[in-house]
């Protein structure tokens, strides 16, 4: 078997290298001025001239837009117009239709407006003599076919020229002017909680639970005219101020500064200023880490207005796109019309700009729809041979072992003939899995390095998983891991954990398929669908012919590739940037990117404090290391004891480099596209970072056998899931009820049971694949923490008391669950902590109920840690 790992890992590299030469480097789809914009024309607003200043937004799915002033033809000869009335864009058979949706109270324009599930919330505004500050709703009734006007919370001073976006359920207004004269530009940021709003349809405006709240401001100069937009920064959804305008001593300042405003800690910092100013802009939130800024005034003409009049040219047409995690600025493409004082909102996943300015005093009717453009994603033929080359090699193991399975001994133990070294690479890549090839990268990209203490606590826990889980394991010769708990509650206990554990891994399979196949539907034309199908079915056919030797060996393939594959991701990755290793140290610690720890006691906060990360991640490992059938079931398949601990203690070893290493690719990913900011694509995902530069940046073929590693690691999860499900369900709900009559007939069970595990895996992963996750690293942390809590206390209070008894483990595990289903659907407890609390809550409530109920007949010989001394040797 050694003589075959070693030629599949030389062929690959092979392979890779070979193809590298023959091509130096593939650019798949990059496109190397940065994002480009499709822009496509939506029915001209009624109004033949357009209107500048008007409120805009989406409720119900037809888009309003209301108010605004124009001047009439010709322009420079007429005085400024306020309007009133209300035009409503609906979805019809075959397009859009614009209907009338009524008028406003009065004439009104130059307010801000931003969209809510209650409706078009307009806010501010003036008429050319006075700026109010009424704010009020704008309902659109598709049944009725009429816009409803409900009065909200008036701000605390009048306010027009500014702009207002929602985060969270929180409006935030920033900048504007308190009267008609730019003097009047405020330093102000106002912020309105929609979750207070009563449930009455009127709403007392000076309700002291719903109004608006003054907050600090930024630190920089007053402004008015200024781009306000929200956005996740990595850590959490944030507000961004932009630019704008104000009267300075001697004349009007143009302003290009950006400032960013952390909800959470209430604080700004100073982030990229923007290249040129963009004064009454057009700038949105989109994807999960883009702003863009769809028009704005640089002021290069702006005294110049009455000189040029109609032979103005208009304001300036390239698009700009900023980064939030990178910080950076990079152009979006030229603009079809740079249209300013309009609010710019989301619409069927497209920016939609509605009328506005074009050049001074003249509007424009005209409606843009626009969206990044998906780049194509080629793969290559040399890097889909590399893929199907692998994978089918994958098959290959499968068919292999087959041949070589006898018993069920065989199929869920592989004999216990299993070298260690082997076996520890297999409890590695189960632990690993394709998440932390792609998750744990985007997250130091991201974030930081605070994680990385977390995976610093496997050696540390491997102590417990080598001198108390393994003994205990050994002594019983289990199967299942839930064999212990049987001899040490009851049979009904063992079939809780079991069905738990089952449940578990079903989900898992899902969620990694899912997962993985949206984060490589970047870096191949195959869809985040096809992937889960081609994972899924590539895992049962392998799985279910090799059982746990195909398993195994095919970890430990996947592990050469993987690490090999990241070592070289990372040298290229430094290579390529600016300034090479110095400058990827430079610009990390410019960012911040270096930190690994914070201190604090908030257990909501996205900055981890130390103290969660290592009590999560002590839990996390505990529940693995003793309660998780896919590790315990590979302490089962070396030849004894000493070997198993051998296993246990390469996978602690090798988590120390692999962290080192997986982290510092996502650090090299950050510096590599802060100094190519035109690299990064507007249409991905945050988790999508390290698959883009695998298919952008790697050399051809290396970036396929590296693709089909991450296809590889998947099923690698997903096959681990299948074969310990299995193991389960056959050793806990069959033979202890004599469900076949043969060792034939369990075998031929456990193949059926694989095949059907992974056919419900592979379908619940397709219902899955859901493109809004902002981090697969957290969302498997939260899953991990759902199920295991329970299943790590469950062991833990039978091993660490001998008061515990069946009826207490059974208190103390549906108490667990429901802790843990009240933590994730009702607070916003980070998920690092779901697992420690799931064993805490099942340890404390289970000893409780044992020590109140009583009685305690069983022969705990050898089962707790109390009573090992009493124990025959372990084999």
């Amino acid at each position: 078997m050694f003589r075959l790992l070693l030629l599949l890992t030389v062929l690959g590299a092979a392979v890779g290298v070979a193809s590298s030469s023959a091509v130096a480097q593939e650019q798949v789809g990059a496109a190397a001025a940065g994002t480009a914009l499709d822009w496509q024309s939506l029915p001209d607003l009624p109004d033949e001239l357009g209107v500048a200043g008007p409120f805009v937004g989406v409720h119900n799915d037809a888009l309003i837009v209301c108010g605004g002033a124009n001047f009439p033809r010709p322009v420079w000869d007429n005085d400024k117009v306020w309007h009133d009335t209300i035009h409503v864009l609906t979805k019809v058979i075959g397009g859009y239709e614009w209907k009338s949706g009524g008028t406003l109270s009065h004439p009104i324009g130059y307010g801000t407006a931003v969209s809510t599930a209650d409706g078009v919330i307009c806010i501010g505004g003036n008429d050319g003599v006075t700026t109010f500050s009424e704010v009020f709703a704008l309902r659109w009734d598709p049944d009725a076919q009429q816009v409803t006007h409900i009065p909200y919370p008036s701000l605390p001073e009048p306010c027009a020229y500014g702009q207002a976006v929602v985060v969270g359920n929180v409006i935030y207004l920033a900048g504007g002017q308190n009267d008609s004269g730019l003097e009047s530009a405020m330093n102000n940021f106002w912020s309105l909680d929609l979750s207070r709003k009563p449930d009455a349809a009127d709403i007392d405006a000076d309700s002291s639970d719903f109004g608006w709240q003054q907050l600090n401001a930024w630190p920089g100069d007053s402004r008015a005219f200024n781009i306000t937009a929200g956005q996740h920064n990595g850590y959490e959804d944030c507000v961004y101020v932009m630019s704008g305008r104000r009267q300075g001593p001697d004349n009007v300042e143009f302003l290009n500064d950006v400032w960013e405003f952390s909800p959470k800690a209430g604080q700004w910092r100073q982030r990229a200023h923007v290249p040129r100013p963009v004064l009454a802009g057009t700038g949105i939130g989109f994807g999960q880490s883009h702003i863009f800024v769809l028009g704005g005034d640089d002021g290069s003409l702006f005294f110049r207005a009455d000189e040029l009049r109609d032979t103005h040219p208009g304001f300036p047409t390239e698009a700009l796109a900023y980064h939030t995690i990178t910080d950076t600025w990079t152009s979006a493409g030229t603009m079809r019309r740079n249209h300013v004082t309009t609010v710019p909102v989301l619409w069927n996943d497209r920016v939609v700009i509605a009328s506005g300015e074009v050049r001074p005093r003249v509007r424009t009717p005209s409606v843009w729809s626009v969206a990044p453009i998906v780049r194509e994603r080629g793969f290559g033929t040399v890097n889909y041979c590399v893929l199907f080359g692998y994978l089918l090699a994958m098959v290959g193991v499968g068919v292999y072992f087959a041949r070589r399975n006898r018993t069920t001994d065989d199929y869920f133990r592989g004999g216990k003939h299993i070298p260690w070294w082997a076996a520890g690479c297999s409890i590695f890549a189960t632990m690993l899995s394709s998440l932390t090839f792609t998750g744990i990268p985007s997250k130091a990209f991201a974030q930081d390095w605070v994680y990385a203490v977390g995976n610093f606590m496997i050696p540390v826990v491997a102590v417990v998983g080598v001198y108390v889980a393994l003994p205990f394991y050994r002594r019983i010769d289990a199967t299942s891991a839930y064999e212990y708990l049987e001899k040490r509650f009851s049979r009904s206990v063992r079939l809780f954990g079991s069905a738990s554990f089952t449940l578990y891994h079903v989900f898992r399979m899902a969620v990694v398929m899912s997962l993985t196949g949206l984060a490589l539907s970047v870096a191949t034309p195959l869809t985040p669908q096809q992937s889960v199908l081609l994972m899924g079915m590539l895992s049962i056919i392998y799985c279910t012919m090799g059982g746990i030797e195909a398993v195994i060996w095919t970890d430990t393939i996947q592990t050469v590739v993987l690490l090999g594959g990241g070592l070289l991701a990372l040298i290229l990755l430094i290579g390529g940037t600016d300034g090479g290793l110095a400058g990827t140290m430079l610009a990390a610690q410019n960012a911040d990117k270096l930190r690994i720890a914070n201190f604090h006691w908030d257990v909501t906060d996205a900055q981890l404090a130390l103290w969660i990360v290592v009590i999560g991640a002590l839990g996390q490992n505990i529940s693995s290391y003793t309660a998780d059938q896919a590790v315990v079931q590979r302490y089962m398949t070396t030849k004894d004891q000493k070997l198993a601990a051998w296993s246990i203690w390469t996978n602690a070893v090798m988590t120390i480099p692999a962290t080192l290493l997986f982290f510092g690719i996502g650090t090299a990913l950050f510096a590599f596209y802060h100094s190519h900011p035109e690299k990064l694509d507007a249409t991905i995902t945050t988790d999508q970072i390290f698959p883009l530069f695998i298919a952008n940046e790697m050399p051809i073929g290396v970036a396929g056998l590296i693709v089909a590693g991450i296809f590889s690691a998947a099923q690698s999860t997903v096959s681990t899931s299948m074969n310990s499900t299995a193991t389960t369900i056959v050793t806990d709900f069959m033979r202890p009820f004599h469900a076949c009559s043969t060792e034939r007939g369990y075998l031929n069970a456990a193949r059926a049971i694989t095949c059907v595990m992974g056919i419900v895996g592979t379908l619940l992963g397709l219902i899955f694949v859901d493109p809004e996750i902002k981090s697969l690293f957290d969302t498997f942390i939260k899953v991990i923490g759902l199920f295991m809590g329970v299943l790590g206390g469950l062991f833990v209070l039978g091993v660490l008391t001998r008061k515990a008894n069946a009826f207490g483990a059974l208190t103390g595990a549906f108490v667990g669950a429901m802790v843990m289903f009240l933590l994730w659907k009702f607070t916003n407890v980070n998920g690092y902590l779901y697992t420690v609390s799931g064993i805490v809550t099942c340890v404390v409530a289970g000893y409780v109920a044992s020590v109140v109920r009583g009685g305690q007949d069983r022969d705990l010989s050898g089962l707790t840690i109390f009573t090992t001394a009493d124990a025959a040797p372990v084999p």
